[in-house]
């Protein structure tokens, strides 16, 4: 329904009970404009609108399917403790005034029916107007959650295809250059070809250095960890954090960084597809490695990327350079994303 049509329809539906309660002429026609201007502003200003539909109902006795819209529409726009507050003394105040009227009218309605009447068309819109606010925004953090883990997966894949292409062919340049060097030529041939041959492992090794900048740029490590799992409770995901043994930081930034790049995984694959479950993080500080655990029980429906996705692919070679190992164990009730990365910095050629 469209915001006219659901005006019109308020309009008619308030006048019409007005009109049924014997009111007539001018009373009536100011009555549908009012209902009408506070349907208009019920967008822009939503709790000046649920205010104006709070004073209409006391006034009238009416306003019902005003009170609905403008309650839920206020409800979903609620962001602050203030809201709630302004709220809540609105729907007391009317409360009140509703139970003063009811008992200085002789032959009025019990109280137990005003106050029926104000849960379900005051206060049920207004929690549900919240819980659909809350809902949508839930949405919205995890959609950001995993695009940002997409946008760090692309970045990773494009330092891989830089690496393997370039790099690549950058060496095979450096092994012709050395062979030429070695062969019969003149000295100052001899020269420029170990001139080119020196260009070309320098290339290689800032072409190397660059990919890692790109890598690990503004890298978060395992110290940003509770930053990570913060973010994902906001976005209504049940997280708890489990550590055992003494801690100690990791000295390799691969590693530290491998670390929250684990975590980041389990908790997207979690919230992906099992955002209802409870998730537990486990650390893990072995005297010469740290084991991370990422566990939920498993969903339903199969997991898209259990074992073979791009992501676990990606991951798995960042926690091989680290000189850690990475195993996925989808087990019959729990999914559980399990790495080991040693305390101590490998050597940089065991992982070239």
């Amino acid at each position: 329904m469209s915001r006219y049509a659901l005006i019109a329809a308020v309009v008619v539906a308030d006048t019409a009970l007005l009109w049924l309660d014997r009111t007539q002429g001018w009373t009536l026609a100011a009555y549908a404009v009012a209902v009408a201007l506070t349907m208009a502003a019920m967008n822009r200003l939503p709790f000046a609108a649920f205010f104006s539909a709070l004073a209409l109902a006391v006034l009238t006795g009416g306003s019902l399917a005003l009170l609905v819209c403008t309650g839920f529409q206020a409800g979903h726009r609620i962001s602050a403790r203030r809201d709630v507050v302004v709220a809540a003394c609105a729907l007391s105040a009317y409360v009140c005034v509703l139970l003063l009227a009811v008992q200085r009218s002789p032959g009025a309605e019990e109280p137990w029916i005003s106050l029926a009447r104000v849960v379900i068309l005051t206060a049920l819109p207004l929690l549900a107007g919240r819980y659909v606010a809350q809902q949508r925004e839930h949405m919205r953090r995890e959609r950001a959650l995993i695009a940002e883990q997409e946008r760090l997966r692309e970045r990773l894949r494009i330092a891989h295809d830089m690496h393997d292409s370039l790099g690549h062919l950058l060496s095979l340049v450096s092994v012709q250059a050395a062979a030429l060097q070695v062969g019969p030529l003149p000295p100052d041939q001899q020269r420029a070809v170990g001139g080119l041959a020196d260009t070309a492992r320098a290339a290689a090794t800032e072409l190397h250095e660059v990919v890692n900048a790109l890598r690990d740029h503004d890298a978060p490590g395992l110290d940003d960890i509770d930053d990570l799992v913060a973010r994902s409770r906001a976005a209504g995901a049940t997280v708890t954090i489990e550590t055992s043994g003494e801690a100690v930081p990791l000295t390799d930034p691969r590693a530290s960084h491998a670390a929250y790049r684990v975590v980041q995984e389990g908790l997207t694959n979690a919230v992906k597809h099992a955002s209802s479950t409870s998730i537990t993080v486990s650390l893990d500080w072995q005297p010469d490695a740290l084991l991370i655990a990422v566990a939920n029980p498993m969903p339903r429906r199969p997991l898209s990327s259990v074992g073979g996705g791009s992501g676990l692919h990606g991951l798995t070679e960042r926690v091989a350079a680290a000189g850690g190992l990475l195993r996925v164990h989808p087990g019959p009730r729990e999914f559980r994303l399990v790495a080991m990365l040693p305390l101590v910095p490998v050597l940089a050629g065991a992982t070239s």
